[in-house]
């Protein structure tokens, strides 16, 4: 290879042998391998949080506590549980939420809700020690719903390598266009509310997104084998990815309800018939009277 030889070709083929590399290189495993993390990483107990990211909003003390609200039957929920694999986002929240100590997490799942509902169903059969104490009055009430939604998702945004072949040309166009093909920008847009369950208020909403360049799809030029490794870690940065757009919107929340003022309607409050009121008739003491026909 000549010193004329074009940079973006050299570069391109020297990325491609260093990717052909790292497909046959086998590692160690490695516990809490960063990455393999998303967003939400870490831990949390009560209010206290261990090794949370330094991204996320914090509160001083709980605004009060909330429930997760999943809807299960939205397109948005089948395409992240059956196309990527991910679990549900109410896994993601639930961490979130306690380390940032903003609110009391209540569980309202209902896998949850069976397991505590059986545990009271033995102990109503007598078959619990003394002193277990699962008696009635125990359940903390849920103040807060929170539903998450996946507003926007984009798995493939790339397209810059047929541009950069189709400038250079020949052979050596087609190979760069193969490998910037091969880019992907994958994007997700969020959406979080939250919703007072005393009166059915909604109290907040918020969006958040984030995006991320891959080389998931590279894995194609070098076999079988590359590509198998590569295309999992495709899967792996989508879900991260909209567990950064969740974070993003959680944490445009927590900015939101700092400084939150409740709003009023003036005159009859809320549910009380509003100001943009309809012409629904007016009392006939409030009438003039009809005038007579000569």
């Amino acid at each position: 290879m000549n010193s004329t030889t074009p940079i973006l070709p050299r570069l391109a083929l020297a990325l491609t042998g260093l990717l052909a590399l790292a497909g046959c290189q086998t590692t160690d495993l490695q516990m809490g391998s960063q990455s393999a993390k998303t967003v939400a990483t870490g831990g949390a107990a009560g209010g206290t949080s261990v090794n949370a990211s330094g991204q996320l909003e914090r509160c001083e003390s709980p605004l009060g506590t909330v429930s997760l609200i999943e809807n299960q039957s939205a397109g948005w929920y089948t395409v992240l549980t059956n196309q990527y694999k991910l679990p549900p986002t109410a896994t993601l929240l639930r961490l979130l939420i306690q380390q940032s100590n903003c609110f009391v997490v209540v569980e309202r799942g209902a896998a949850g809700m069976n397991a505590m509902s059986r545990e009271r169903a033995l102990m109503q059969s007598g078959e619990m020690r003394q002193g277990s104490n699962f008696g009635r009055g125990q359940m903390v009430a849920s103040d807060y719903g929170l539903s998450p939604e996946v507003v926007f998702n984009n798995n493939d945004a790339g397209g810059i390598g047929g541009t950069l072949g189709g400038l250079i040309g020949g052979n050596r166009g087609r190979a760069l266009a193969a490998v910037g093909g091969s880019m992907q920008t994958k994007e997700a847009s969020t959406m979080l509310t939250l919703i007072d369950n005393r009166s059915g208020v909604q109290i907040a909403a918020a969006e958040g997104s984030a995006s991320k360049t891959d080389f998931g799809a590279m894995g194609s030029l070098f076999g079988s084998r590359a590509g198998g490794a590569v295309g999992g870690y495709a899967n792996t940065a989508q879900g991260k990815v909209i567990s950064a757009a969740f974070m993003d919107a959680y944490n445009q929340m927590v900015v939101s309800l700092r400084n939150y003022q409740a709003q009023t309607v003036r005159g009859q409050g809320l549910g009380g018939g509003g100001r943009l009121g309809v012409d629904g008739g007016v009392a006939p003491s409030q009438t003039s009277a009809p005038r007579q026909k000569k």
